[in-house]
């Protein structure tokens, strides 16, 4: 099966990107984002696109959430921004919602802010939430809904790694050492190649899990990986520099861990692993 996005969903795409890159809402909301999914029936793979975006620009709002993960659980564009609970009650963006959701045990509720979370990434301004009143007990929304943030998790990661790889590759072309370009080393080379391949094999992976949501768990892990190995040669490509947490690789390494902490690829991948009969590691 090939994956390929339609013309739409290319024109769609690419009109998010500047309101993105921005962090400009109120665009957003005009251009009817938030009502995608209910409004103008768009589906999940209209949207995996635009989520790939969400995560190139590593955008401090809470996008996935409220135009993905609420609308088909609510059955109507949100109003007001969403986030979403995950383990322990760490909420990105939690600070800046009108809904908080804690989707778990087939009934999603609303939440409470219950004080401060402190994660890698400061960008994502998050809480730690009590559940509060059900908002739905239907198993097969809820189900959706926890399949959604995880499809939501692994796009904006490929979209992560992506963005870590260009800004990458603009730094070796620019920086000489010994009267050539970092770039035209190739230990560079092969590290930043072995990144793209990564993100490229990814792609597809999350495509897939848009039109089956069985997949999904598979799409987080390569997902996960390919973003954890493009901040690890980004990092290592950049040199110094890539070690000075003001540089702005570091903004788009800490979102892509603490979105893959969040994820937990671990965890997923066990679960694959059990599922096709792999033995368990002896502890």
């Amino acid at each position: 099966m090939r994956f390929a996005l339609t013309s739409d969903q290319v024109a769609l795409r690419d009109a998010v990107r500047a309101p993105l890159a921005a962090g400009d809402w109120v665009a957003l909301t005009e251009m009817g984002l938030f009502g995608a999914m209910t409004d103008l029936g768009l589906t999940e793979t209209d949207l995996v696109p635009v989520l790939e975006e969400v995560g190139y620009a590593a955008v401090a709002l809470p996008v996935t959430a409220t135009a993905f993960v609420a609308p088909p659980l609510l059955g109507h564009a949100p109003d007001g921004r969403v986030a979403v609970a995950g383990p322990g009650g760490i909420t990105p963006f939690g600070a800046q919602a009108a809904l908080i959701l804690h989707l778990s045990g087939g009934v999603a509720r609303s939440g409470t802010p219950s004080g401060p979370a402190a994660t890698v990434d400061t960008s994502l301004d998050a809480v730690r939430s009590v559940p509060g009143d059900v908002l739905t007990d239907d198993p097969a929304l809820v189900a959706a809904a926890v399949a959604r943030v995880a499809l939501g998790h692994a796009a904006e990661l490929v979209g992560l790694g992506r963005r870590m790889v260009e800004l990458t590759v603009g730094y070796v072309k620019r920086r000489h050492q010994f009267g050539v370009p970092v770039g035209s080393f190739q230990a560079v080379k092969h590290r930043l190649a072995d990144a793209h391949l990564g993100l490229e094999f990814a792609r597809p992976a999350v495509l897939a899990a848009a039109v089956d949501p069985a997949h999904v768990d598979g799409a987080v892990v390569l997902a996960a990986e390919a973003a954890h190995a493009a901040s690890r040669a980004a990092i290592q490509c950049h040199g110094a520099i890539g070690y000075t947490v003001e540089y702005e690789l570091h903004r788009y390494a800490k979102r892509a861990w603490a979105l893959a902490a969040l994820a937990d690829p671990g965890g997923r991948l066990t679960a694959l692993a059990a599922a096709i009969g792999l033995p368990k590691e002896d502890a």
